[in-house]
């Protein structure tokens, strides 16, 4: 046993060792990585994408903010605008580019444009916005698993396909998808949901594949329950809000962490500064 734990605590104690170095190499390579990137993230007036919102304009990033509700938007942008103030940072401005991610058509042919138009190019495409599904299979009506396939699906690879090509010149850039446990993991009364999570998860793998050729890294981000407007939001079986948590549908309450305190965004953070220190350290080889 002696021996077992002799050779064990080495062990441990030295990926202890590397998990903090690494870390360490992260933080200081912060600044230099991310201060000036270009981020564009959609559905950033509130929960995840704001919280997001919240973290790079700290790190002195350029953004554009992307939703459908301008006087939303443009609450978030005040808000980091105050909070620069308050720190005395020098940061930029957000950009704010408003547009509904269900309408393709729109999407392609002005919202693109228009999100380029800020600052000549994207660094880092967060693909966040979407919307939720709860009902029962058989009250779902199709018009319903459509909406959800547009907003969940379509929408965001219309964007995605609508910027790869500045990416693709540049041979550098980086799209992020939050998607979710339930495009791996399907349950119940999420079926419009899941399925759009489930499609996304198939197409942005291919994507990842087919843009390692040109430096264009894609990370598909899963997280559980988190307590935002997301369900509040969700759809029901006929397109009416649902305004619940989903425990009335199954019995059960699933477990959620308030947004502030849960960890998602720092590690999305860590994941995407680790890519661009790899990113860069390619070039300068």
């Amino acid at each position: 046993m002696e021996r077992v734990m002799g050779g064990v605590v080495p062990l441990v104690l030295g990926g202890l060792g590397l998990v903090l170095l690494y870390r360490l190499l992260q933080r200081l390579q912060q600044g230099a990585t991310i201060q000036d990137t270009v981020v564009v993230i959609t559905g950033a007036s509130s929960g995840l994408g704001r919280e997001c919102a919240r973290v790079f304009h700290a790190a002195k990033a350029r953004l554009v903010l992307c939703g459908r509700d301008g006087a939303r938007l443009q609450d978030v942008v005040q808000e980091l605008i105050a909070t620069a103030a308050d720190s005395q940072q020098q940061t930029y401005t957000p950009c704010m580019v408003i547009f509904d991610l269900s309408d393709t058509a729109e999407v392609v042919a002005m919202a693109a444009k228009e999100i380029l138009s800020c600052y000549g190019h994207v660094d880092i495409l967060i693909n966040n916005a979407g919307i939720s599904h709860r009902g029962n299979i058989l009250e779902t009506h199709i018009s319903v698993q459509r909406d959800v396939m547009d907003t969940n699906y379509f929408g965001p690879i219309a964007l995605t396909q609508a910027l790869l090509p500045s990416m693709v010149r540049r041979h550098s850039g980086h799209v992020v998808v939050i998607s979710s446990v339930q495009g791996k993991i399907a349950i119940p009364y999420r079926s419009a949901y899941a399925a759009s999570k489930h499609a996304t998860q198939a197409y942005f793998d291919c994507l990842r594949a087919e843009m390692e050729r040109y430096n264009i890294q894609v990370t598909v981000v899963s997280p559980g329950y988190i307590r935002t407007n997301l369900s509040l939001n969700a759809v029901t079986c006929d397109g009416s809000k649902y305004g619940g948590n989903g425990e009335e549908l199954t019995g059960h309450s699933f477990s959620a962490f308030p947004l502030p305190l849960c960890n998602y965004i720092s590690h999305l953070f860590i994941s995407l500064l680790s890519t661009l220190v790899k990113s860069w350290m390619r070039q300068q080889l």
